[in-house]
């Protein structure tokens, strides 16, 4: 065995006869490779990048909050205190002026304290991710912060619209103007100062300022409602209500204040700025409703919706069409596409994806294509739900 240099500085041994060292000879000698560059091995494959509508139109969620809502979490948290602070100098107020409109002014300010937290409450679990259990998550719990903060500003409504009743009938109660004017500028003074930390600017977005007109969206936006936005625009709103409700409690203290036999104002504020603070959680409250039971969102509606879906190349008909919300901008929707034999069905869904998402603002789209069959125009399954 001997060995032989070769090309590139590798060396081998062969097997050679005897005649191969003398030019003559048989026999043979072991050949052997152990310096022969190795096979190159198989690339590791690299994670292909899917195109925006394989099934997850959004990119993957970064952890923690984003800069937009940790911007809406410092302005929900200190008007929040700034509410709470001033709700409670409200309650002592109230109470020394004997002043049902200080409390009914307290009353809503309340409401707001709750309604912000929930807010708070529905940012922090934003950031939480869905379970097997929570298979949406826990958008939810802003609903259900909603709900709970409407009854709780009902219930204590209702108390004090009874306690004015009462002194309507009774006139034995007395009215300390002073206290009353007092409390009532700084209330005034204090919703001024949540309206400016609750400020922001920027045109309102297309979605939930116009009922249930339908405001689509413009194309190619294909952006989720930003839930900080919404909550700190919602919140601004409220403390714009309560200040109009302040000025009116400090007319009445005004006048009770210079003309103290005019103290029947103050029951009769605090009747008429419990309709108003009733009134104003009303649309809250069907909103609430609407989102609990299901229904279809305030800002799309069916006919739109199936038409959007039904002018997709390739779409012969559509069935089991359902549109819900999980929050009051989180929208969700459902439909089976039945399609022609020549239509791509791959094509078909990227492109209904796409339309749900930038024209209504869909967050979650999920549908099911399939072939046309004629006997589809017959099924009573495949035939759209009555008009509410």
């Amino acid at each position: 065995m001997e060995p032989s240099p070769t090309t590139g500085g590798s060396e081998t041994t062969r097997l050679v006869g005897p005649r191969d060292r003398g030019g003559a000879g048989g026999g043979l000698r072991l050949k052997s490779l152990f310096t022969e560059a190795p096979e190159p091995l198989p690339e590791e494959p690299k994670p292909v990048e899917m195109s925006f509508h394989h099934c997850h139109r959004d990119p993957l969620p970064q952890p923690g909050l984003t800069p937009e809502r940790m911007q809406a979490q410092r302005q929900l948290c200190t008007a929040c205190a700034v509410c709470c602070v001033f709700m409670a100098g409200e309650v002592v107020g109230g109470y020394l002026a004997h002043s049902l409109a200080i409390m009914t002014d307290a009353a809503h300010l309340l409401a707001d304290v709750g309604s912000m937290m929930g807010s708070l409450f529905s940012l922090w679990l934003s950031t939480r991710p869905a379970t097997r259990t929570m298979t949406f998550g826990w958008h939810r719990s802003e609903t259900l912060g909603a709900l709970a903060s409407v009854v709780s500003l009902w219930m204590v409504t209702g108390i004090l619209l009874y306690l004015a009743f009462i002194r309507l009938l009774h006139s034995d109660y007395h009215i300390e103007g002073g206290a009353m004017l007092l409390t009532a500028s700084i209330a005034v003074c204090a919703n001024l100062l949540m309206a400016f930390v609750l400020h922001q600017a920027g045109p309102p977005h297309s979605h939930g300022s116009r009922g249930a007109e339908y405001a689509p969206l413009e194309e190619g936006s294909g952006e989720p409602l930003p839930l900080g936005n919404t909550s700190v625009r919602a919140a601004f709103v409220h403390v714009l209500g309560d200040l109009l409700q302040s000025l009116g409690v400090l007319i009445a203290s005004i006048l009770i204040y210079f003309k103290p036999q005019y103290k029947a104002a103050d029951p009769i504020s605090t009747f008429l700025f419990s309709i108003c603070a009733l009134g104003s959680t009303a649309p809250t409250l069907r909103d609430v409703l609407r989102v609990l039971m299901e229904g279809t969102p305030r800002s799309v509606s069916f006919e739109p919706v199936r038409d959007t879906l039904l002018s997709v190349p390739g779409v012969q008909a559509i069935h089991e069409l359902h549109l819900w919300s999980l929050t009051f901008t989180h929208y969700v929707a459902s439909a089976h596409l039945a399609i022609d034999s020549t239509a791509d069905p791959e094509a078909v869904l990227a492109e209904a994806t796409s339309r749900l998402h930038s024209r209504f603002g869909f967050s979650s789209c999920t549908l099911q294509v399939e072939q046309y069959q004629p006997e589809m125009a017959q099924c009573l399954r495949c035939q759209e739900p009555p008009q509410a």
